[in-house]
């Protein structure tokens, strides 16, 4: 298991580093519609669709409803201020703090929404709807003046996710003994926890030594803490979907690391939280 999952990522981060810099902006928006609508027909089991069929629609109608959000937008000027990108990331920093109060409060916070279909796909569309248009909306981040400002700072969020999962792995198998969230995820520690943490603030001195982040060192650091945080916290929450519907990987379509929901729930959180704190909280245009 260690072996694939070594080998797999040695072969994506290469291909995601290359997606984020040679991609133009539609061809990086169509990929990440295409996860997204991956995603969604993952989610398709946490909402109660067991049949391949009905996972299929779901995905299609999720494909769909961002297309259409994004053709009522201005020809590639998606800027931030729009509604519909803002709605999304402002929904998406209320929606997490919904799901902080819910993986705090399992398994009793399941009884009010375990027999909910329609509360499940919500939880759904809260999660991947913001997460598509964080993604685009940091990619175009000054795209005017540099075209590769937004690149830089999605690869600096992913590598703070990164290091939070990694530094938790490492650190939870060397001196984890308190769990974390143990109805959650048994596997997670408070050791990892604060590995997890320590990892990304390593990573985030290192890229502001060295990466072009023009930006105040402490906007930097309040958005990159509580980035690392969110990514805890999207990979419980999928933890608390997954262990509510009996499966252990929301699928197998990444070898050794189960599905794509699996390689992005912590960026589903991640990466709207920093993109609503860094261009709406203090606005950093």
């Amino acid at each position: 298991m260690l072996k694939s999952r070594l080998i797999t990522a040695f072969i994506l981060i290469p291909v995601v580093i290359a997606a984020l810099f040679l991609l133009p902006p539609a061809g990086f928006m169509i990929t990440i519609l295409a996860i997204c609508m991956l995603a969604a027909w993952e989610w398709g089991q946490f909402a109660g669709f067991a049949s391949h069929q009905q996972r299929i629609w779901l995905a299609v109608l999720c494909g769909l409803l961002l297309s259409i959000m994004s053709f009522t937008l201005p020809a590639w000027q998606h800027s931030v201020t729009l509604p519909v990108i803002s709605g999304s990331l402002w929904a998406s920093l209320a929606w997490w703090v919904v799901a902080l109060f819910m993986v705090l409060s399992f398994p009793r916070s399941a009884a009010f929404w375990r027999d909910s279909r329609v509360l499940r796909l919500a939880f759904g569309l809260l999660t991947i709807i913001p997460f598509f248009w964080g993604m685009v909306a940091l990619r175009q981040y000054q795209y005017e003046s540099d075209h590769f400002a937004g690149s830089w700072w999605l690869l600096y969020v992913m590598f703070l996710v990164w290091g939070a999962d990694s530094g938790a792995y490492m650190f939870g198998r060397l001196f984890g003994k308190h769990k974390l969230a143990p109805k959650v995820s048994p596997g997670k520690t408070w050791e990892g926890f604060a590995g997890g943490l320590l990892t990304s603030a390593l990573i985030s001195l290192l890229f502001g030594l060295w990466a072009p982040l023009d930006i105040q060192p402490g906007v930097l650091l309040t958005c990159s803490i509580m980035a690392a945080l969110a990514s805890v916290l999207g990979d419980l929450t999928e933890s608390m979907f997954k262990r509510e519907a009996g499966i252990k990987d929301s699928g197998n379509l990444i070898p050794g690391h189960g599905g794509i929901l699996d390689r992005i729930d912590s960026l589903t959180a991640a990466v709207p939280v920093f993109a609503c704190l860094l261009l709406l909280v203090f606005r950093t245009l």
